[in-house]
Parts: C-alpha cells; sequence; structure tokens
C-alpha cells in the first residue's frame, strides 16, 4: 500500500451477505469521515468483496488469518471471536490494512439486514 495516509474500511461479512449488505455497511460507518480509499477484508473473503471495490474504483487489500487476529479491536462479537480469533473482524481488517499506528475511527457499523459490517481506520501503512 501507499507511504501516504490512507483511510480504510474494514469489513466483516456472513456468507449470504449481498452486494447491497455490504455497501449498506459502508454507508453507515462513513457517515460524516472523510472518503475511503482503501477496502480491506481476510482473504478468504476478498473474491465476495471484489465486486464493491471494482463499483467503487477502490483497492482491495486481502489479509491472512495471523494479520486479523493480531490488529486491536474495539468492539467484541462471539461470532467473530468464534470464527476469527478477533473481537470484529471489520476493526480488525481496517486496522491491519494500515499497521502500526492505525486510528479507527468509526467501530464497526451493522448493515440493516444484520449479514455485514464495516469499520474505518486512519493512517500511514507501514
Amino acid at each position: 500500500m501507499e507511504r501516504h495516509a490512507v483511510i480504510v474500511a474494514g469489513f466483516g461479512f456472513r456468507s449470504r451477505a449481498t452486494l447491497a449488505s455490504v455497501r449498506a455497511a459502508l454507508t453507515a460507518a462513513q457517515d460524516g469521515l472523510p472518503p475511503v480509499t482503501h477496502l480491506a477484508t481476510a482473504a478468504d473473503k476478498a473474491p465476495a468483496l471484489t465486486p464493491l471495490a471494482e463499483a467503487l474504483g477502490l483497492p482491495l487489500v486481502a489479509l491472512d488469518a495471523e494479520a486479523i487476529r493480531a490488529a486491536p479491536t474495539r468492539t467484541a462479537s462471539a461470532a467473530s471471536r468464534r470464527a476469527r480469533g478477533t473481537g470484529s473482524l471489520a476493526e480488525a481488517a481496517a486496522m491491519a490494512a494500515i499497521g502500526p499506528g492505525a486510528r479507527l475511527i468509526r467501530p464497526r457499523c451493522i448493515s440493516p439486514d444484520r449479514l455485514a459490517t464495516c469499520a474505518i481506520a486512519q493512517g500511514t501503512p507501514e
């Protein structure tokens, strides 16, 4: 990723989530914030997020399980903890995509259909 400041939208979502689900989570999380420059999620979920990245013309960062587990989160979901070893995949993805020095500027927001979450972090990638 670039060495200048970025704003990353991290995503977690169920397999049943639609493009509308992830878009709604992004809309809720982005409300009142500067524009997102990158999207991020776990590597195994990246193919499902590709249509949103393409529609928005944004790069997509696919993260391995170790990076996800190591990233700090502000909120905690029991389902995320069981499945991914982190309190929030969305928050962990946003933070891990930037690396040390990342700052969570919006904790996870849940889509109205409850199938997707989005969190936003800001910082300069290492």
